[in-house]
Order: structure tokens, then C-alpha cells, then sequence
């Protein structure tokens, strides 16, 4: 530091706390401060002249103090003797100065060390607020001028200029960086007020003629000196820029949201969108939607015409500009967009956005730019619904200087996704006869599987043949164990309200059955659905009231048929020697009303029985009611032969009892039943004891050697030794252990307990635990049922050949 000329002597004046002395060459105190005087309780009179080793506790040495200052070493710790001889460990600094007689003397100030840690912590806090810190700070007098500026070096490539003191922002700052103006309106208003002003937002332009936009957060606060009068503005400024771009992506995103898709209008629609995005995203808008989305048939099969044909749907912005310049009107083909080449071809092909600007930009033919020739930023997005093309939408921007940033594809890509639903859910509106026949297809088995112990055969005629959808439903279901769910089920109502919730129903009935239930419980929870379909349709609730089903599950093995019916007309039963019987059963309310319980019925089949499922429209009419239709169904059953198969008996049931012009839905399914073998299915009772596991491993495989599978029998043994040993463990009696040779082998183990067994990863420490995941392993199903009492666990194989 250089030399300071120091005049006077004696008494230094009052720094404000600070302890200050004089000492001379010789270390002689020559001046005596008030802060010394404090500090060391020694007045100047007690000090001048002495040498400063008096003021030093124990072994230091001033001499030793003025040779490290003279080596540059200005500042040291040193233990100071107070007035009453108690030492006080203290920092000191030293400062060269030259007497008016030219001799050199040394500003020597001290503070305690607890001081001294507070000045330090002082310093350590202005370093971290005014140096540290990610925000800009800048320090204004009242004549609104630069008084000191942090991040200098960080901001030099944006201020003109570095001697910023005394200037004013106007002054400082490049053009364009923000409205002076307003700026300075901002100052004087906290200048007069003495308030602060926080969290105000400032667009800018950090550096001339860049597209880039920034958003800065600026809050002006007083400074006041100790009196409070105002004496400077400090301004906190931060980059807000993703944190407000974010803001008003979710504004859009929600405003998006509530405008696009309020009718089933394909146009509206289209232009809801461009509606949205002009001028907040963009300041041009272009949808464009395939022709085939406007037809009225059925979509091709990757739902895109050979030739892609794209249709100007809707358009905002201003005019492209001036006359002569290439645009689409709406409603007209967009030729350009698909010719060779095109980047519209390339979005619809890869389905992804692209994103043009400046040498790729310019390189695109003008109709394609249809914005006008000043966009700078060009945005496609294809517009996908069901992973099906729909069509292409196109952001330009051209008097925003802001460039499309990847945030924004984002929120393009959202805004588009969301106008694809609805232009499919339009498209698909308009297409309600194409779409009720594909529905149809989709609701209904178009093939019904052929379990080995029953055959089955369905027919369907819908009320119209316009649209060949209808409420009426049936399926064939394989259960476990060999056993068959037959359905037959019919919505109130028809057409397309009543064929989804037939739908909705239909996959509830798949979904039960897969669980198990008896007949009464799948209806139970049958109605729990129908509830839920019908409050969801709201204002629609009068077109769909209601449902009927009628649930059956026959067990080949006992040959037995359990059912429930909800509403729904009775089972016929055809025996062999031709007798019809309507089976004895409470027809219990329709599907919807909720809270009820509904009746089952098990009855013994033989071999050849024929059982016909159908619904009301087989038997009502205009002209007949359901006794009659009753009657009439007895009568045309009497008169099958007993050799008629299954496909036969439906045909002629249609042929014989629908009237012509029906204005019913009818469905109708056959099934001719026959038991198992006796030598193709065993049944053991197993005790509970642990050894019964070893025998019931040499049971079954004694009896897959006996038919003639004993290449099964070490998965098989397997299997059932961990089911067995399952139920030894958590189950009561009694327990059984069955095994079926059907199309697949089945070992089926069953005990009284009704607890669920569970799969879990065991431990390698742990001794258990891993008996049902191994059976995840080998078996091709497994599951569990539950009966009346207990469980039954079961697993199947497929057999070889």
C-alpha cells in the first residue's frame, strides 16, 4: 500500500470504534487513539513516548513486529497487556506513513479477536450478497447514475464499456437490452416513494440483433443512511427466463385444453386450434388433414390412403404478403405438401416434429412457407391419434423474434396431440356406420373356441342391418379344470349406446370368469358394472336402462351345469330322447338396479344334452308375447333330431321363430355337452401329515405312467409336491388332489381354507417360500378358485403331440 503523509500528533480522532495508534521507526508511540484507549483501558498520557514491547503481554517483541510490517507482512495476531495487566489477544494491521519531516511512522490499528471474527463474518456475508451471488447488482445515486456493478467481468461482453461509474443504464447499455424508459420511471417512482419494488418482470435483448429474448426479474430497493435519508437504489436482477417460458407454456397448454374439442366438427376443431396458437405461439397457423379423414368409409389398414392427399383444414396469421404469393385456401388440397420430397411426408412417415430455421429454412420451396417471406422459424408437427396419420399442423413464426425453442416443440406436440383426439373422435363420429360394423366385429366372438367336452355354435341378428350393432351378447369362456362358461347377455336398447356398454359388459363377464366365481357372484358383480355404466352416462342414461344375462358353467367331470340368470329368459335343456324342459329357476331382476342377490341352480347333464342360451328377441315381437315365443321355442326343439349339430339347431331356431322385420336384437347359443372319460381324470384324498407329500408324488406318477405320460412326470411331480406341500401348510382339511388328461394336464389340489396363497421372491437364506413361483415357472396357467368351502389351486401343461 503506498504512503500516507500523516500530520499532526498526541490524540488521534474517533474513527467510530476503531483502536488506532502511532508508533515511530523505533516503535515509540507517538499518537494515541480513543479506540486504543477503549480497547487497553490506557489513556494517551500513560502511553506516549513509551515503546510499544510495554503494551505487548509475555514474550513480544515490537522490534520483531516492525521488521515483518517493513517485509510487507501487514497484519498479525499478537497478545496485547491491558491497563490491568490482564493479556487480550487482538488482531493488528500496520500501515506505512510519512511525518512532514519526512520520518517513517506506522498506522497501526487492533481489534479483539472476537471483533475481529465479526468484521470477518461481515466481510464473508458482503462477498457472498454482493460478489458471490448469481444475481446482477448495481448500485445507482438519486441522479439514477452507476455507483458500482457486481458480475463486471461476466457482463462485459453486454455493457459497452466498463467505466460505468457516473454514467446512467441508458447510457451503459447496448440498444434493445431493455425499455429504458420504463426503467427509469421504476427508479423515481422508489426515489419518491422510499418503497421498494419487487419481482418486476423485464423482457430484453441481452445482446443486439440476437432473436434471443430474455426475462429478467428486477426489484429496486432504498438504501438509507443512518438517519434514513435515502441516499441509493440498489437493483437485484435475475434471469427468470425458463421460469416465465414455462408459465406461459402451462397457461397455454390449460387454455388448449378447455378451447380445442368442443363440438365434433372436423373444421371447428381444426381451426380451434390455429385459433389457440395465433398470436401467443405463433404468428402463423396451418392444419392440414389427410382426405381420408374427411371420407365417410372405412379407414385402409394403416390408416393412410396410398397416395397421402392432404386438405387445408384451417388457417390463422396474417396475410402470406404480397400479391401473388402462394397459399391454400381452406378446403382446397395442399399439392406442395405432399409432392416428392416434401417435409410433410417426411413428419407423417416418421411421425416425429421438425423443426426448420435459417439454411434449412431457406432451402424449402416458398409454398411451403406460406407465413410469408419473413418466417424465420418453421414448426410441423404431425398429428397422430391410435398411431394412426391424421394429418400435419404447422407453427411459423416471423414477427416474433424468438425462435422455436425445444420447450416449444414440446408444447406443440401437446396442443396437436390433444386436437388429434378430437379430430378422430370427430372423424369418427362421421363415420358411425363404419364404425358400428367394425365394432360389431370387435365386441363379438368372430370365432368361439371348441372345448373338448362341449360344442358350441351362436347365431346374431341385430335389430338393424344398417348398422349391424345391437346390446345382444354371448360367449363361450374355458375355465379351469375343463369346465365351460356359457353367456348370453342383452342390453337394453340398440345401436351404438347399447353395443359399448355390451362391451363393457361382455369383457367384465371375461374378467370374473377368469376369477373364479360362482354364477350368483359374477351377476352380483356384473351389476356392480352396470351401475358404473350407467351413472357415467350422465344425460344418455335413458337410451341404455338396463341389461340381462344369464351365466352358466358346466364342469365336464360331474357333469353337472350351475346358473344364474339376471332378467334373462330360461335355460332350455334338449335331453337325448328329445325332451325340452325350461329350467326351474328365479329369473331375479335385470342388470342395474343394484343391492340384489340372485338364486343359482345346479343340474345333472348326460352325454348329448343340448343346451340353448338366447335372448327376448327370439321370442317377443309386435305380434306374440313371451309365453307364446315360450311355446313356440318348445315346439321347434321337440322336432331337432337327436344327430343335429349344434350350427343346425341355431339355424333353424332363427329360421323358424324370427319374424321378418324383427325389431329386436337376437342372439342365440348351442352347446352340446358330454363328460369326461372315467380313466381320463383321478381324485385322492390326501391326509395331513408331511409324509403324504412322497406318496402323492408316487400316486401321480404311477398314474401318468398309466397314461402312458411318464415323460410329464418329473415337472408334474413338481408341481404337485409344492401344491400339496402348500395346502399341508396353509390349508385345512380336507384336502384332494385331482389330475385331468384332457388337451392339457391338469393337477388340481384342494383344501378348506379360503386363504389366498401369494407369490413372492424368496431370500437365498430363506429355507421356503419359492413353492408357487417355481409352479409360475413350469405350469403354462395356474390359479385359483374358490367354492363353497375352501379352495382349489390348479395348474396346467401342455401334453406333447
Amino acid at each position: 500500500m503506498r504512503d500516507i503523509t500523516f500530520r499532526g500528533g498526541g490524540e488521534l480522532p474517533d474513527p467510530g470504534g476503531e483502536a488506532e495508534a502511532l508508533l515511530d521507526a523505533h516503535a515509540r508511540v507517538v499518537a494515541w487513539g480513543p479506540g486504543a484507549r477503549r480497547l487497553l483501558g490506557r489513556p494517551a498520557r500513560d502511553v506516549l513516548g513509551r515503546r510499544a514491547d510495554e503494551l505487548l503481554h509475555g514474550t513480544a517483541d515490537a522490534a520483531d513486529l516492525l521488521r515483518r510490517w517493513k517485509e510487507g507482512a501487514r497484519q498479525a495476531s499478537v497478545r496485547l497487556r491491558r491497563r490491568d495487566g490482564q493479556p487480550l489477544d487482538a488482531e493488528v494491521w500496520a500501515r506505512p506513513l510519512t511525518s512532514v519531516n519526512g520520518e517513517r511512522q506506522w498506522l497501526v490499528q487492533a481489534a479483539g479477536a472476537r471483533t475481529f471474527r465479526t468484521y470477518e463474518f461481515g466481510r464473508a456475508l458482503l462477498k457472498g450478497l454482493f460478489t458471490d451471488t448469481p444475481f446482477h447488482i448495481d448500485l445507482f445515486d438519486t441522479r439514477q447514475r452507476f455507483i458500482a456493478q457486481n458480475l463486471t467481468e461476466r457482463r462485459a461482453g453486454v455493457f459497452r464499456r466498463t467505466g460505468y461509474a457516473g454514467h446512467t443504464m441508458r447510457e451503459m447499455a447496448p440498444p434493445g437490452l431493455l425499455d429504458f424508459d420504463a426503467l427509469e420511471a421504476r427508479q423515481r417512482q422508489v426515489l419518491e416513494t422510499g418503497e421498494a419494488l419487487l419481482g418486476t418482470e423485464v423482457d430484453g435483448h441481452p445482446v443486439p440483433g440476437s432473436p434471443l429474448e430474455y426475462v429478467w426479474s428486477e426489484s429496486i430497493l432504498p438504501l438509507r443512511d443512518p438517519s434514513g435519508t435515502l441516499i441509493a437504489l440498489a437493483h437485484v436482477v435475475s434471469d427468470v427466463t425458463k421460469q416465465v417460458r414455462s408459465r406461459e407454456r402451462l397457461v397455454l397448454a390449460n387454455e388448449a385444453g378447455a378451447r380445442i374439442g368442443t363440438s365434433l366438427d372436423l373444421w371447428q376443431t381444426a381451426r380451434e386450434l390455429t385459433e389457440v396458437a395465433v398470436p401467443r405461439f405463433a404468428d402463423v397457423c396451418r392444419v392440414d388433414l389427410l382426405d381420408s379423414v374427411f371420407a365417410t368409409g372405412e379407414p385402409s389398414e394403416d390408416g393412410q390412403p396410398a397416395t397421402p392427399l392432404l386438405r387445408r383444414a384451417a388457417a390463422s396469421g396474417p396475410d402470406p404478403g404480397p400479391a401473388g404469393a402462394v397459399t391454400v385456401p381452406v378446403g382446397d388440397l395442399d399439392t406442395a405438401a405432399t409432392a416428392p420430397g416434401s417435409p410433410f411426408l417426411e413428419a407423417l412417415e416418421k411421425g416425429e416434429p421438425l423443426l426448420l430455421a435459417d439454411e434449412r429454412l431457406s432451402a424449402c420451396p416458398d409454398a411451403l412457407r406460406d407465413g410469408g417471406p419473413d418466417v424465420h422459424s418453421w414448426l410441423l408437427v404431425p398429428m397422430l391419434a391410435r398411431g394412426t396419420a391424421l394429418g400435419t399442423a404447422v407453427f411459423m413464426r416471423s414477427r416474433s423474434p424468438r425462435r422455436f425453442e425445444p420447450d416449444d416443440v414440446l408444447l406443440a406436440e401437446q396442443i396437436v396431440t390433444r386436437t388429434a383426439a378430437c379430430v378422430d373422435n370427430a372423424s369418427r363420429y362421421h363415420r358411425e356406420r363404419t364404425t358400428a360394423r367394425t365394432l360389431r366385429r370387435s365386441l363379438l366372438p368372430q370365432r368361439l373356441p371348441s372345448p373338448s367336452a362341449v360344442r358350441t355354435a351362436s347365431s346374431y341378428r341385430p335389430a338393424s342391418e344398417h348398422t349391424g350393432l345391437g346390446g345382444d351378447w354371448f360367449d363361450v369362456i374355458p375355465l379351469s379344470g375343463t369346465r365351460v362358461a356359457l353367456v348370453v347377455g342383452d342390453v337394453v336398447g340398440h345401436g351404438l349406446q347399447s353395443a359399448v356398454v355390451m362391451g363393457r359388459l361382455r369383457g367384465a363377464v371375461r374378467t370374473l370368469a377368469d376369477l373364479d366365481l360362482s354364477p350368483g357372484e359374477l351377476l352380483t358383480h356384473l351389476d356392480d358394472q352396470m351401475n358404473r355404466a350407467l351413472d357415467e352416462r350422465g344425460d344418455e342414461v335413458s337410451l341404455v336402462t338396463g341389461a340381462t344375462c344369464l351365466y352358466a358353467v358346466y364342469d365336464p367331470v360331474s357333469r353337472r351345469c350351475r346358473l344364474a340368470r339376471a332378467g334373462h329368459p330360461p335355460l332350455a335343456v334338449v335331453s337325448a330322447d328329445g325332451a325340452v324342459d325350461f329350467v326351474d329357476l328365479a329369473g331375479g331382476p335385470p342388470l342395474g338396479l343394484g343391492g340384489v342377490m340372485f338364486e343359482e341352480r345346479e343340474i345333472a347333464l348326460d352325454d348329448g344334452d343340448l343346451l340353448v342360451l338366447y335372448t327376448d328377441g327370439l321370442l317377443e315381437s309386435r305380434t306374440q308375447d313371451v309365453d307364446t315365443g315360450l311355446r313356440r321355442l318348445r315346439g321347434a326343439l321337440s322336432r331337432t333330431p337327436a344327430s343335429a349339430a349344434p350350427q343346425e339347431v341355431c339355424d333353424m331356431l332363427v329360421r323358424e321363430l324370427l319374424p321378418p322385420g324383427h325389431q329386436d336384437d337376437v342372439a342365440v347359443l348351442v352347446a352340446r355337452v358330454s363328460g369326461l372319460a372315467p380313466d381320463s381324470y383321478v381324485t385322492w384324498e390326501i391326509e395331513t401329515q408331511d409324509r403324504m407329500v412322497g406318496r402323492a408324488r408316487e400316486l401321480t406318477a404311477r398314474q401318468l405312467a398309466s397314461w402312458g405320460l411318464a415323460e410329464e412326470s418329473f415337472t408334474t411331480e413338481l408341481i404337485v409336491s409344492e401344491l400339496v406341500t402348500n395346502a399341508l401348510r396353509y390349508g385345512g382339511e380336507p384336502i384332494t388332489l385331482r389330475l385331468i388328461r384332457d388337451r392339457n394336464l391338469i393337477c388340481e389340489v384342494s383344501d378348506g381354507s379360503s386363504t389366498s396363497p401369494h407369490v413372492r421372491r424368496a431370500q437365498d437364506t430363506d429355507e421356503g417360500g419359492r413353492g408357487l413361483y417355481l409352479i409360475t415357472q413350469l405350469a403354462q396357467n395356474w390359479g385359483t378358485r374358490y367354492g363353497e368351502r375352501g379352495k382349489t389351486i390348479w395348474a396346467e401343461q401342455p401334453l406333447s403331440g
